[in-house]
């Protein structure tokens, strides 16, 4: 371990324990017809793999490693209802599995895991916050951004981010949090959780119209006190690397200087990639390093390197890996010898050299939505 690393790390093996079940097709969905399942597509495999290569790449000697800790109920209960709690303990421990409302699978022991799960992300929001660390990486699963307050959703049972948000203003007294989105799917739960607060800034990028169906269009700015706290930036399939990274330089960085957030925090979704079987956004490893680059920019001149970020999507078991990797490089300022194996490919691509006119739309459609409440 190098002497105080800037950087931190949460895992846990349970993680992998979580178990959704087999593969579905369909809205409502229903498994596939085959003798053979498929696993659901929210494998352990997406973290692990993560996982491994920064243990192959040497770059683990150079993270902080922080233990994630389990949630409390009082700390889940700063957004879910206690009902759905008590809801999701019944599906777990009482049936031994179930959806937690809308294709939130889960299996036995899922309940004590997405405990783990956002206490990862609250412990990661600690070490940040009481200076163990600069910047963290939260390797959890699973993933949090869907989940509503009285339900599941997509995937996710709590909403790590926003738990540990809220645990961010309840325990260490932040004032002014920037919550960023780049999952392909629309954080719509953390979105709900700060709707109407004007502490906490959430900004979304995602594939227009994917998932929820009706949720992310640019109308959505927030309501009361939180109009204009809102910021989504539904973007067209193929945006890739320099639409993502104009969105970035031209709407999200400028909106965060506004803002002047204590804490940066990024659901770092790895299904916007080239190869994903969720979502057709085409961005690259290198990609998502520089969207990496600029948030931690962002976080040094702003609020003193403090960055969070908390693993959400991301399903291309053989190439998100390597997103993963170019991000947590990127924070540690460590590259390892491990290389994109699709990195010439991509290079190639048009999204990867320029920004489409489709993406210029859109983007100028998120300027107008939110001219009324920021300079851009």
């Amino acid at each position: 371990m190098v002497d105080n690393p800037r950087t931190g790390f949460v895992f846990h093996p349970a993680y992998l324990k979580h178990d959704p079940g087999v593969a579905m097709i369909g809205w409502p969905p229903r498994p596939y017809p085959y003798d053979d399942q498929d696993p659901h597509v929210e494998s352990p495999r997406r973290v692990s793999r993560i996982k491994e290569l920064v243990d192959k790449s040497g770059l683990a000697q150079h993270l902080l490693e922080v233990s994630p800790y389990p949630a409390e109920i009082p700390d889940i209960e700063r957004y879910h209802t206690a009902d759905y709690i008590r809801r999701v303990l019944e599906i777990s421990v009482v049936q031994g599995g179930g959806d937690a409302g809308e294709a939130a699978l889960m299996g036995e022991g899922s309940f004590e895991i997405a405990l783990l799960a956002a206490g990862g992300a609250m412990a990661a929001v600690d070490a940040t916050l009481q200076g163990r660390t600069r910047n963290i990486y939260a390797l959890l699963r699973p993933p949090g951004h869907h989940a509503v307050a009285d339900k599941g959703m997509g995937f996710c049972i709590f909403n790590n981010v926003a738990v540990a948000a809220k645990h961010a203003k309840a325990v260490h007294n932040v004032d002014r949090i920037l919550i960023v989105d780049w999952d392909v799917h629309h954080g719509n739960g953390t979105q709900a959780a700060f709707y109407s607060d004007p502490s906490v800034v959430f900004i979304s990028l995602h594939q227009e119209g994917l998932y929820p169906f009706d949720s992310g269009t640019v109308e959505e700015t927030g309501e009361g006190p939180g109009e204009g706290f809102t910021v989504n930036l539904p973007l067209p399939a193929g945006t890739g690397d320099m639409g993502y990274a104009t969105a970035f330089e031209q709407i999200v960085v400028p909106i965060a200087r506004q803002h002047q957030p204590d804490l940066l925090m990024v659901s770092s979704g790895l299904d916007p990639s080239r190869s994903d079987p969720m979502g057709r956004m085409v961005v690259s490893a290198d990609g998502f390093r520089r969207m990496t680059r600029l948030m931690l920019q962002a976080a040094e001149e702003l609020c003193g390197g403090r960055l969070v970020m908390v693993h959400e999507g991301g399903y291309s078991e053989s190439y998100a890996p390597y997103c993963g990797l170019a991000v947590i490089e990127e924070l540690s300022g460590v590259k390892s010898a491990i290389e994109d194996p699709a990195a010439e490919s991509v290079a190639g691509l048009r999204p990867s050299r320029e920004v489409s006119l489709d993406t210029e739309r859109a983007l100028q459609e998120v300027r107008e939505a939110q001219s009324r409440f920021w300079k851009l």
